[in-house]
């Protein structure tokens, strides 16, 4: 895991070297253990490479790479984890060069390719060597962000992991092309401009974080998941293209669907999950797993356990609130599969020192709470290990969220009614607002029955309007996924753009509105908030993180299940569960599924605040004229006052102000 950078305009050579390292330099933390600089005198393409050595400790990893024939020079950010396999296909080859690709990659037999190390790098650049960027990546097990350059064509190229586990970002500024695994590495340079767009800012206040492509700034792009794309010289128009579709994978699946019984599909999910968490444990540094006692990081930790002939390293926070702690259920997994296990407790006050961090981690306003509690249980893995396995990915491929059943719930319940009489009756649930709504059930209080006595029930009749007015069950889940539902009202000056959330034509044709959520969910939510999330906190930190159920190997299969065997009986991950309760006992597992949380709402009532009040001042939002600010403050006062819980909403505006602060 590493960290990369670098832009394409002209400099003087001393001059260009200083900036792009630099430019690498302020991602240090990505990478503490080696730097390295490249520039190409002859067109001022400049790379610039920070290093957590993880495989090949040794100089023969030193990055930025030129390849054994000196044409094609790298810098590269991830784990190839199939790349033993990839040498010894390409020592094949090199023995047969008539032999096609597929008998290359199948095993048997290992040849002489003069090898200078053993890093994954390395055997990139001969991959790409023989096969060319595109069969490269299809061929690529593996989470990765590179930039390469072609010193005969003179392009530049960057990639990204299929499922987006390694950021990118690039972007024209002026004459200059720029590209960094971070923010910060592109502010570092003369030509970056910082203006901040608007759209993309009312795109987080829908989210809580600004989804591929777009960024905070205008110009500057993420690259999105599972492309690449290629830049001549003379060229501006850069345009990125898939090498492996989401949505190919996921219909394909749909259509063929997996014939075996629910044993056989159970082995079939062992089997590639064994195999995802065995390529992932390949590592030259301690490394270890995160443990919350859930199904996802309890499977990872139990198929790590069954591969390892010494305990692994398991690694849990835990919060003295009640019912924000899960620390108790992981310590029960964690002894019954005998890992060495570390736990921290941290109180409020440790939690909340945290905060004045967000900005700079994250580098761009990102509003996932969780956010904190993700770089606290990083921190504690660090002490002990550089490599921390992780369990993302099992609600979206595997049916666990909440949502997944509300939203079909809703539709059945209120779809079968025009929709013109829907939004008729939503019209009259709204002609009041909540807090009238309130009066008059607490004058009609004695008169109804205890069922329909509600603490806000204003709030739950306009939440009910929302609900009416909907035109699909994806509008639904539209609604539960957004923090504030008419984003372009509050930010100024802002047109929410289109996304594959609001635009149908780029949905994948499933059959079941489940799937279709978990599909959107995989192509939004997963890279743009939880991977994004736990790359930032953990290179933070300088830890390696890894997502053994984001192996695309595991993806497509997951996507070749039968609905009926993720979600049963109103309970999601099915036959995930499954397969874990062939390791863990079934009544450690099942409980009501808990967020990775901490107690907001409560945290901005007291402690947080006065730093809130400072940030949501109504003159200040005024004057930095990005927010309008009735609807902040009339929110704040509701929050204080107890009548309504809008700690999420008033999150996502406190990091947009003090990123700000902070960057601008």
């Amino acid at each position: 895991m590493c960290g990369i950078a670098g832009y394409w305009g002209g400099m003087e050579r001393a001059t260009a070297l200083e900036l792009v390292a630099r430019m690498a330099n302020v991602i240090a933390h990505r990478g503490p253990d080696d730097a390295g600089v490249w520039v190409d005198d002859a067109t001022g393409l400049a790379l610039a490479h920070r290093r957590l050595s993880i495989l090949d400790l040794s100089p023969a990893g030193h990055q930025p790479m030129v390849s054994a024939s000196g044409r094609y020079v790298i810098a590269f950010n991830g784990e190839i984890y199939n790349h033993l396999d990839l040498r010894e296909a390409l020592e094949k080859r090199a023995l047969s060069p008539s032999l096609p690709l597929t008998l290359a990659l199948s095993p048997e037999g290992r040849g002489e390719y003069g090898w200078r190390g053993h890093s994954d790098t390395e055997t990139l650049l001969a991959a790409i060597a023989a096969w060319g960027v595109e069969e490269t990546l299809k061929q690529c097990v593996g989470m990765f962000a590179f930039a390469l350059w072609d010193r005969e064509t003179r392009n530049l190229t960057l990639a990204r992991d299929r499922l987006g586990e390694k950021p990118l970002y690039y972007g024209w500024q002026g004459e200059n092309f720029l590209f960094g695994s971070e923010l910060k590495a592109l502010r570092e340079h003369p030509a970056f401009r910082g203006e901040i767009d608007r759209d993309a800012l009312a795109l987080y206040m829908r989210h809580n974080c600004i989804p591929a492509p777009y960024s905070i700034h205008q110009g500057i792009y993420k690259l999105p998941p599972g492309t690449w794309l290629t830049l001549g010289q003379g060229e501006r128009d850069v345009r990125p293209r898939s090498y492996w579709s989401a949505r190919e994978v996921a219909e394909n699946g749909q259509r063929n669907l997996f014939s075996g019984s629910e044993a056989e599909a159970q082995k079939a999910l062992d089997s590639v999950l064994r195999q995802a968490v065995a390529g992932q444990m390949l590592a030259d540094v301690p490394l270890g797993a995160f443990l919350s006692g859930g199904v996802d990081s309890s499977t990872v930790v139990a198929l790590m356990q069954a591969l390892s002939d010494r305990p692994a390293k398991t690694f849990t926070i835990g919060f003295h609130e009640a019912g924000y702690n899960e620390a108790e259920h992981a310590q029960a997994v964690a002894r019954h599969l005998g890992t060495e296990h570390t736990e921290l407790y941290v109180t409020s006050e440790q939690a909340m020192a945290i905060i004045p961090k967000l900005p700079s981690l994250y580098d761009e306003p990102f509003a996932d709470s969780s956010q904190i509690p993700t770089f606290l249980v990083s921190e504690l893995a660090r002490r002990h290990v550089t490599v921390s396995l992780s369990g993302e990915g099992g609600d979206e491929l595997f049916g666990g969220y909440n949502r997944y059943f509300w939203a079909k719930n809703i539709w059945r319940r209120v779809g079968w009614l025009p929709q013109s009489m829907r939004a008729a009756l939503a019209g009259v649930l709204t002609t009041l607002p909540p807090s009238a709504w309130n009066g008059v059930f607490k004058g009609l209080a004695r008169f109804l029955p205890a069922g329909w006595r509600y603490a806000n029930p204003g709030d739950k009749l306009h939440k009910l309007a929302e609900i009416l007015a909907v035109r699909t069950p994806e509008e639904i889940y539209l609604g539960l996924v957004s923090h504030w539902k008419h984003p372009a009202e509050v930010v100024h000056s802002a047109c929410e753009p289109v996304t594959v959330l609001t635009d149908p034509a780029r949905w994948a044709a499933l059959p079941d509105l489940e799937n279709r959520m978990m599909y959107l969910d995989q192509m939004t939510y997963l890279p743009d908030d939880i991977l994004a999330k736990v790359d930032r906190a953990a290179m933070g930190v300088s830890l390696e993180t890894r997502v053994p159920l984001l192996d695309h190997r595991v993806v497509e299969f997951a996507w070749s299940l039968p609905l009926s065997l993720k979600i049963r009986d109103g309970q999601g991950k099915w036959l995930l569960r499954q397969v874990l309760y062939n390791y863990v006992p079934k009544e450690m597992i099942e409980r009501p599924k808990m967020g990775f949380g901490i107690p907001l709402d409560v945290w901005l009532r007291g402690p947080l605040k006065d730093w809130a009040e400072t940030l949501l001042d109504e003159t200040r939002l005024r004057n930095e004229g990005f927010f309008e600010p009735l609807a902040i403050r009339q929110k704040w006062a509701e929050h204080l006052a107890g009548r309504r819980n809008w700690s999420y909403y008033l999150w996502d505006v406190l990091m947009f102000q003090a990123w700000s602060e902070q960057w601008r």
